[in-house]
């Protein structure tokens, strides 16, 4: 771990919310463009000019993994808004998170990191981002009910996303600082890492065709998880 990985660690601990919070906006005002692609700009632009009109909204937020569900289908609720973009990561989710919050949702379950970590982007720097992402979305959306999702295995048995694979140490590591950041932080915590595992600890073929993102099969575990724990 670390340095700047075990401050953060420390402060969660400690509930040294503001520390955290000030050295999270010093590391997410780094230069971080990778998010920036013309889909990222197609999405945004779309999502820009769709109108608030309606109360109670469910948001999914995140990357592709988020993009590719069809959530108001598969939930038969109209009022589910899918925002994740393909390719995103901690720092485009804070570009574009006014968006988000200016929409005032009944509830966001938000899953983002794993392009990250394949940028080589250093686990302290996810962790500050992410508590600066919660942090936005409490203040400009106080009734706002948040679900941080944890991020998921990837199985190195497919060869398409070389750079998502061989990362679980990191996977595992950021997934139990977004356990602790949630405790801190009065969200909701859901474990999907655990529930899409297979026997060799890899995510199981029963749920993904690339190792990286999820099939139909995949999607209705997901789903079915959150059911359970009364958060549809």
């Amino acid at each position: 771990m670390d340095n700047k990985a075990s401050m953060f660690v420390r402060a969660i601990r400690a509930g040294m919310l503001t520390t955290l919070l000030l050295a999270g906006v010093a590391v997410a005002a780094q230069d971080s463009s990778k998010y920036k692609t013309t889909y990222y700009g197609q999405k945004v632009s779309q999502f820009r000019l769709i109108k608030d009109t309606e109360t109670g909204e469910i948001i999914f937020l995140g990357d592709s993994i988020t993009d590719i569900a069809e959530w108001a289908d598969l939930l038969k609720n109209n009022k589910v808004k899918n925002r994740g973009i393909s390719g995103d990561n901690t720092f485009g989710v804070l570009a574009r998170l006014d968006e988000v919050t200016g929409r005032k949702p009944a509830r966001v379950f938000i899953m983002i990191g794993i392009n990250d970590i394949a940028n080589n982007t250093p686990d302290s720097t996810i962790i500050s981002n992410y508590y600066t992402i919660i942090h936005r979305l409490q203040k400009e959306s106080p009734a706002t009910k948040i679900c941080i999702q944890s991020i998921l295995p990837t199985n190195n048995a497919f060869t398409e996303f070389k750079r998502h694979q061989d990362k679980e140490e990191h996977i595992q590591y950021i997934n139990k600082q977004l356990q602790k950041l949630a405790v801190e932080t009065h969200c909701t915590y859901v474990d999907l890492y655990h529930a899409m595992l297979n026997s060799e600890g890899k995510l199981d073929t029963r749920y993904t065709n690339d190792g990286l993102h999820l099939t139909g099969e995949g999607y209705t575990t997901w789903i079915k998880l959150l059911q359970d724990k009364k958060l549809l």
